[in-house]
């Protein structure tokens, strides 16, 4: 496989992730709704739903994955657009995807704050040396 294809097959299980939480989120919100007899409308804005609502595991980490992620799909955008995907930038991009799927595991089950935020912070700092490093690589 070439660096050009692992860099995309490690956004699309990025994506996957996403969907998968999405699929978990709607799921948990539409089975509380129904448990406690909430009707649609009145959760209609995120106040509302977290008013109403305790189970937000799921919805809090899709809503994370549409933050830092987003940076990492730029960073292979890029990386892809200018034909400049070394080694060293596929490895960290799987590492990547890795940590923030270890991320999506703690947050959607047993939720340890300070385990998550070890993950967090693992693939933030990695993606912050992975830009860094490709930005220096190209001057």
């Amino acid at each position: 496989m070439t660096n050009a294809q692992h860099l995309m097959l490690s956004c699309l299980v990025l994506v996957g992730l996403a969907f998968a939480v999405g699929s978990r989120m709607l799921f948990c919100r539409v089975r509380e709704m129904r448990s406690k007899r909430v009707h649609p409308q009145a959760a209609a804005t995120r106040a509302q739903m977290s008013e109403r609502l305790q189970d937000t595991q799921a919805a809090d980490n899709f809503q994370n994955l549409f933050e830092t992620p987003v940076l990492f799909y730029a960073l292979c955008a890029m990386a892809m657009a200018q034909q400049r995907m070394p080694d060293w930038l596929v490895a960290g991009a799987w590492a990547y995807v890795s940590l923030r799927v270890v991320h999506t595991l703690i947050h959607c089950t047993y939720n340890r704050v300070m385990h998550r935020l070890a993950a967090f912070l693992a693939s933030f700092v990695l993606l912050v040396i992975l830009w860094a490093a490709w930005v220096i690589s190209g001057l």
